[in-house]
């Protein structure tokens, strides 16, 4: 993880699948301001995609986005969100 003063973290994990096309970097995003729903909105207002949600009845899960290129990407919940869930 790299935690660079003042800004995002970055977290970089490795995934089980095999790569099947060119190395692409996999963001996921966590609201610093909001909660993961309103960040959803504001996303897609500004051209995102929903490719898919994993949001659950719970409140936990996240929801995957496209950029208007096609490069997806998560939107996770803010901390304060995972703070507020047993």
């Amino acid at each position: 993880m790299l935690l660079p003063p003042g800004g995002a973290a970055v977290l970089f994990l490795q995934v089980p699948e095999g790569k099947t096309v060119k190395n692409r970097v996999h963001l996921c995003l966590e609201p610093a301001d909001r909660n993961r729903d309103a960040e959803v909105e504001r996303l897609l207002a500004l051209g995102a995609t929903e490719v898919a949600d994993h949001r659950r009845p719970d409140g936990t899960g996240w929801v995957v986005l496209a950029d208007p290129e096609g490069n997806e990407f998560c939107v996770l919940r803010s901390a304060a969100e995972r703070a507020a869930t047993p």
